[in-house]
């Protein structure tokens, strides 16, 4: 689950809470995010769990695939970008 790229950035409290009343609804979203290489990838899936590794926070998707949740660009149309409160 490490990112060699660059340190993690701490997503706002408000699109974190909004991933995790996803999670619970355990509804299927279009999710856009940037890879470890640097590419906008596009999927669509379910949000099943959340993890903490080495200072960072994933989400862990139905297929078993791991996002860190800074690289993600959007969930379910609405952009990380758009967010105010950058941390908790």
């Amino acid at each position: 689950m490490s990112l060699k790229n660059s340190p993690y950035k701490p997503i706002s409290c408000s699109f974190h809470d909004g991933l995790e009343s996803i999670a619970v609804l355990r509804k299927v979203v279009k999710i856009i995010f940037m890879d470890e290489a640097g590419n906008r990838q596009e999927i669509t899936s379910q949000i099943v769990d959340f993890k903490n590794h080495d200072g960072a926070e994933f989400m862990v998707l139905r297929d078993g695939q791991i996002i860190r949740l800074d690289k993600i660009i959007s969930v379910d149309g609405k952009s990380l970008s758009d967010e105010n409160n950058p941390f908790c």
